[in-house]
This record gives structure tokens, C-alpha cells and sequence, in this order.
């Protein structure tokens, strides 16, 4: 694609069980310890042929038609060639650069990120469980698309402990920049466990097995500027209260930000944590407003734009995916080494939060205006009022931490970056021709 140049079942706690005052006769207790002993050796049964067949009874076509979708319960997990390609994507072809482990590498900010990386010569490993919350399709284009630029996407769950193992016996990452994570606020109201196996499990599983190896990696991993809430001082800082989520996305990406906080004080694993505040630009999430806008009014379908109460406006800081990609490097180049070893911290580890944002919020009206320009067609607007399912009325960011600390400084305006999206959507959708789901 020329247009890529640019790249740009556990229970909740469990009720006390009371056993029934009511007499039984002997018979009827008989019959019960029968069932139950029935039970248990079906239950065991179970375990036994889903725990502990040989893997020698398990079909080779199937462990040999996707080498990163094998068993860790084989003996030879991916084999030779598939190892080789690990090797040969995180190898470090630059004077002083890093070998990075990507989760999350199919996604928006994770390709970016990963081309970014590999093109100033950064060994790079990409890993991503290629979800279904939104198209698929998108997200193999973005594979195949850094598979041209020679990073290697392992196809599996950040939950997937020993697959992370593997991949660390394989490779001595110096780096994690860990982006996987459950992404959306609205969706948690349809599937609040996906945001809790994602976004705190996974995050717990990368940081285990971080603090175990030796030496242990620095990780830079996505908070979100939804960790502020219901916040009303604007900006937002780093300095603020982040007490008050407005979603269970913010929830987690919240305790995701103490979990950090926890495995740095006890394994010394140096963490720093970045604060998106609405990426936007080329290769973007179909379910964020101004890529679902795009479709829409170029389908002629009515738009829906929120507004607060009594009429008030709705605004996001947006920012161009190239100034966040910057940021991101910047922290993975001033991250200092983890000071653990063996799952012992040896001295204190860096710890940090910054705010990625552009500082320069936009109401969601002036967006729309915008694509109307860049599309050449009317939208159809439906104004409504700002329905309680996690969205808030405004976002604001203070970058004053970052630009000291990162020399992170945003240089693309909204209208500028829409137009680069708005150039690669046509090129990729073919003028909403091909479906964008």
C-alpha cells in the first residue's frame, strides 16, 4: 500500500454455605454421597483429559498451521524458524539503541510506535492477541504492514504467562512498551470484563514476568487521560486528584497507574506512565468520533454530537498520533534501568506519570466543521445531550511536565492532522466504498 509511507469462569466471593437443620433419613444421605462421589470422578475425569493428555495425542496439523498460536505444553513452543523471527525483528541495528518489546504492536498507537522504533534501528518485537473489538481486517493491515518494515508480530494474550516467558528466554528485552489494554468507555457498559482481563490482569502478567528476569526491562506503559475523571480545574495535571472516574475504563487504566506504583516499591522496576489524551491520525481506532464521523457523513448518515447540560460544549484535546509517537520515545529514551534482580529490588527505581496532549482543546462542533471542508459534503447533525455512560464534558492538558522532562512539544493543529487522516482514510476505505466497520 502506497499509502503507507506515512505511518503516521471464577465465581465472585463466594456466599457461606449452611447446611440445612432439617433431618434426613439415612437412606436419602446415602443416595447424595453417591452423587456426589459420581460427580467428583466426572469432574476429575475432565481435568484429567484437558490438563493432562500427552501432547503427542493432539492433531500436528494444528500445532503447525500457526507456530505463534501453539501450546507452551509442546516441547518445541514455536520451533526454530519461528524463533528465528523473533530474533531477527527485536536485533538492535543501531549504536546504542534498544531491543523493545511491543504489546499491543497491532494496534493504533503500537504500530506507530513500533515503525518509529525500527526506523532509527531498534530491535522491535511486536505482540498483540488480535481482538474483535473492532475490525480485524484493520489491524492485519497494520501487521502486514510493519512485517515490510521487518517487525515481527507474536500472535497471543499478555495474559499468557509463559508465552511471555518464552519470549524474554528468547530475547534479553531492554525495554517494554507495553500498549495492550482494553480501549473505550462506552464499551465497558457491554463488557466490563474484557477492561478488567486487559487492563489490570494483563498488566499485572507483563510486570510478573518483568520482575522476574534478570536484568529486569524498563517498561513505559498507557495510562489514559481518563484517569481525571470528573475533574472540573482545567488543565489537567499530573498533580491533580485522580479519584473520581467517570467510567470503568478509567477505573482500571486508574489502579493500572497504583499497580505500577506497587511492583516499582517492592521489585524496583523502573515504570513510567503516559497519559493519552485523544489520539487521532492515519491507521486510527474505528471507534473513536472523528474516524466513525468520516464514515458516516461520507455514507450520509446522521451524526450524533453530544452536548453538555444547558447546551454547554463538548470538547477534546486532540492529538496528532506523530506527536504522540514522539513522547513515547522520548520516555523510552530517558527511562532508567530497573534496579531489581531476581525478583528482589536491589535500590530505588524511577517512577513516572506525564500527560501526552496537545494542550489546545477543541470543541466536537469545530471537528465536524473540519471534515465538512476536508470531505466536501454536509453532514447530517442529531445534537444530543451527553448521556451518563463515561463520557465527560471536556479534556485539558497540562504538558508543562513532559516538555521539561521529555522535551515533548506538540506541533500538528487538528486541521492539519484531519487532513492527513482524512488523505489516508479515502486512499484506504476507497471514498467509504470498501467497508470500515
Amino acid at each position: 500500500m502506497s499509502q503507507m509511507k506515512h505511518i503516521d469462569n471464577i465465581p465472585s466471593t463466594p456466599g457461606k454455605f449452611k447446611m440445612e437443620k432439617s433431618p434426613y433419613n439415612r437412606l436419602r444421605l446415602h443416595s447424595s454421597l453417591a452423587k456426589l462421589t459420581f460427580w467428583s470422578f466426572v469432574f476429575l475425569g475432565l481435568i484429567f483429559v484437558f490438563f493432562f493428555r500427552s501432547p503427542s495425542s493432539s492433531s500436528p496439523e494444528s500445532l503447525t498451521a500457526d507456530p505463534s498460536r501453539r501450546s507452551l505444553r509442546t516441547s518445541s513452543y514455536g520451533g526454530p524458524d519461528w524463533e528465528k523471527r523473533i530474533k531477527a525483528s527485536a536485533k538492535v541495528r543501531s549504536r546504542n539503541g534498544m531491543s523493545v518489546l511491543v504489546t499491543g504492536a497491532a494496534g493504533f498507537v503500537g504500530t506507530h510506535v513500533s515503525a518509529a522504533l525500527k526506523r532509527r534501528g531498534d530491535g522491535v518485537l511486536g505482540l498483540d492477541n488480535f481482538n474483535d473489538y473492532y475490525d480485524q481486517s484493520l489491524k492485519r493491515a497494520r501487521q502486514a504492514l510493519l512485517e515490510r518494515s521487518g517487525v515481527y508480530i507474536v500472535e497471543g494474550d499478555i495474559n499468557d504467562v509463559a508465552l511471555l516467558k518464552k519470549l524474554f528466554d528468547i530475547v534479553q528485552f531492554t525495554h517494554v512498551m507495553h500498549l495492550a489494554a482494553q480501549a473505550g468507555v462506552r464499551y465497558a457498559m457491554e463488557n466490563p470484563s474484557s477492561y478488567v482481563h486487559s487492563n489490570i490482569a494483563g498488566l499485572v502478567s507483563v510486570l510478573e514476568v518483568c520482575k522476574s528476569v534478570n536484568p529486569q526491562p524498563a517498561i513505559v506503559w498507557a495510562s489514559s487521560s481518563s484517569v481525571y475523571g470528573l475533574n472540573t480545574k482545567v488543565p489537567f495535571s499530573e498533580k491533580d486528584r485522580t479519584d473520581n472516574p467517570a467510567s470503568l475504563y478509567a477505573a482500571t487504566k486508574k489502579a493500572g497507574e497504583e499497580i505500577a506504583h506497587t511492583y516499582n516499591h517492592i521489585y524496583g522496576l523502573s515504570l513510567t506512565g503516559l497519559r493519552f489524551f485523544t489520539v487521532y491520525g492515519p491507521w486510527g481506532r474505528p471507534d473513536m468520533a472523528y474516524f466513525f464521523f468520516t464514515k458516516d457523513i461520507l455514507k450520509g448518515k446522521a451524526i450524533q454530537i453530544f452536548e453538555a447540560a444547558n447546551h454547554g460544549t463538548v470538547a477534546r484535546d486532540f492529538t496528532y498520533i506523530d506527536d504522540i509517537v514522539k513522547g513515547c520515545l522520548a520516555a523510552l529514551d530517558t527511562a532508567e534501568k530497573s534496579t531489581g534482580s531476581g525478583g528482589k529490588k536491589k535500590g530505588p527505581a524511577q517512577l513516572r506519570v506525564y500527560n501526552l496532549g496537545n494542550t489546545s482543546p477543541v470543541p466536537v462542533l469545530d471537528l465536524v466543521s473540519i471534515l465538512e471542508r476536508l470531505l466536501k459534503v454536509k453532514a447530517k447533525r442529531t445534537i444530543m445531550k451527553l448521556p451518563r455512560n463515561g463520557d465527560v464534558q471536556f479534556t485539558h492538558a497540562n504538558i508543562s511536565l513532559a516538555q521539561r522532562e521529555l522535551g515533548y512539544k506538540p506541533t500538528t493543529d487538528l486541521q492539519t492532522g484531519l487532513k492527513k487522516f482524512v488523505r489516508w482514510y479515502l486512499s484506504y476505505y476507497g471514498n467509504g466504498k470498501k467497508s470500515s466497520q
